[in-house]
């Protein structure tokens, strides 16, 4: 069949693709239990579950992993003696932030401007959507030519290792000879990309306690040893004049051989106010795909409004460490948590607790399964070659499943291209995007199965 033909299915398809996303993006699935009930996490895995049995998969399964959340699985046969191919995406967001501060709400798809607007609309649920979409055009034209196995995540923006640790008690469920992850995005929109590289990522919880209880400011402030404080510059040791990275004992010196993000780029794709610089040194690539990036996630302390004329006793924050690939995630916790402690001023008491981590990935772009998606980028998106970037993100799974199947030959793409904003107020999916993503998809199996 030609590829126009499966160019044209696709796009026949969208808006029963926008009406499912909009029923995906429509629960809460932020798989913290503690601020979303784990209800609407089981919902989205329950939706999940009847789309695949209703485009024919077999095997359909809601896994309950070790880390309390769910992740569904499905199989659907091809050709006798065909290949197997894994595509994955997940169902978990992130929490929406300030609800008000949307310009239409987090929860319900809405339109605006050319794109679909919602959490998760790009970050994964319309990850879901565009395997969907590629499996439909195959099925319409002339079918599907390999086997195809189905893994959709559910708390794999929680870090929180569930489905790497169910994968690895039942190896035989994910084995297939390529993955497709499709957790990753585009350079920019319009720019077909496969991602090469993620950073890996660990993160910790530091305590930190002075006093038996908070004291009067007037009274006491001055000598008595204020927890918040300490607190302020253990976090300000994490970083270097220039705003590198400093965790003492990790390299933070690695360079970028490839595609380059233009600085005035980035400034414009990250929203950096006028007049404010950008942190570290060397060049954009090499900082947010190459080298290590420590961020202060949140902070424990009385609120502005409220507060009281106090000495604090205690505060706590939450520090992510991104983990560039050739650096070890296990080596890196060990040395965040020493370089915490040591620099904890005042002798105050201090406690560090892992809360996640996960291993950086780098991919074998040698593989015939890199030639037959640079072909069928190349297709979908005419006058374009595939290009190769790293993502400063995460993504554990994969370095599990590269363990554990060392010939499965993986490769990252996706809807969270900059314009996405993902983990940001206003996330949004390309309609545009997803199409040609689907399609692109959707000519990468025909490939590879021909290869």
């Amino acid at each position: 069949m030609p590829s126009n033909s499966v160019a044209e299915t696709v796009a026949s398809l969208l808006p029963r693709a926008r009406e499912e996303l909009t029923e995906l993006v429509a629960f809460r699935s932020v798989a913290d239990f503690e601020q979303f009930p784990k209800s609407e996490s089981e919902a989205a895995a329950r939706w999940i579950s009847e789309a695949l049995r209703t485009e024919g998969f077999q095997d359909v399964a809601v896994l309950d992993t070790p880390d309390g959340t769910q992740s569904v699985y499905g199989f659907l046969p091809g050709p006798e003696g065909a290949r197997t191919v894994l595509l994955y995406a997940h169902y978990d967001v992130q929490p929406p932030l300030d609800e008000a501060a949307w310009s239409t709400p987090p929860f319900t798809l809405t339109e605006r401007g050319g794109r679909w607007y919602g959490r998760g609309a790009a970050d994964c649920k319309g990850g879901v959507i565009m395997h969907l979409l590629a499996l439909r055009a195959l099925k319409a034209n002339g079918g599907v030519p390999v086997n195809v196995k189905v893994i959709v995540e559910g708390s794999e923006e929680q870090g929180t290792g569930g489905l790497e640790r169910y994968a690895e008690e039942h190896p035989e469920l994910l084995a297939a000879d390529a993955v497709v992850i499709g957790d990753s995005g585009n350079f920019r929109v319009g720019l077909p990309t496969v991602t090469t590289t993620l950073r890996g990522m660990t993160m910790l919880r530091i305590g930190v306690d002075t006093l038996e209880g908070n004291l009067h400011s007037g009274q006491f402030g001055g000598a008595a040893p204020d927890a918040l404080a300490a607190l302020i510059r253990v976090l300000d040791s994490l970083r270097g004049e220039d705003g590198s990275t400093t965790v003492d004992g990790l390299d933070g010196g690695a360079t970028w051989e490839g595609l380059q993000y233009e600085e005035a780029q980035f400034r414009k794709d990250a929203k950096v106010l006028d007049g404010v610089g950008l942190i570290g040194s060397g060049t954009v690539a090499d900082r947010i795909w190459a080298r290590p990036a420590v961020t202060v996630l949140g902070i424990d302390c009385p609120p502005v409004v409220g507060a009281t004329p106090s000495v604090q006793a205690s505060a706590r924050a939450l520090v992510s460490l991104r983990v560039p690939p050739g650096v070890d995630a296990v080596e890196a916790t060990e040395l965040l948590q020493t370089h915490l402690e040591n620099r904890t001023p005042w002798g105050a008491r201090v406690t560090v607790e892992q809360i996640g981590q996960g291993q950086a990935f780098r991919a074998d772009t040698r593989s015939p399964a890199y030639a037959a998606m640079a072909e069928a980028m190349a297709e979908a998106y005419p006058g374009e070659e595939m290009q190769q970037a790293g993502q400063g993100g995460s993504i554990p799974l994969c370095n599990t499943l590269a363990s554990l199947y060392p010939e499965a030959e993986i490769l990252l793409i996706g809807l969270s291209e900059p314009e996405a904003q993902i983990h940001a107020v206003d996330e949004s999916v390309s309609p545009e995007e997803l199409e040609r993503l689907s399609v692109a998809e959707a000519l990468f199996l025909r490939a590879y199965a021909a290869n």
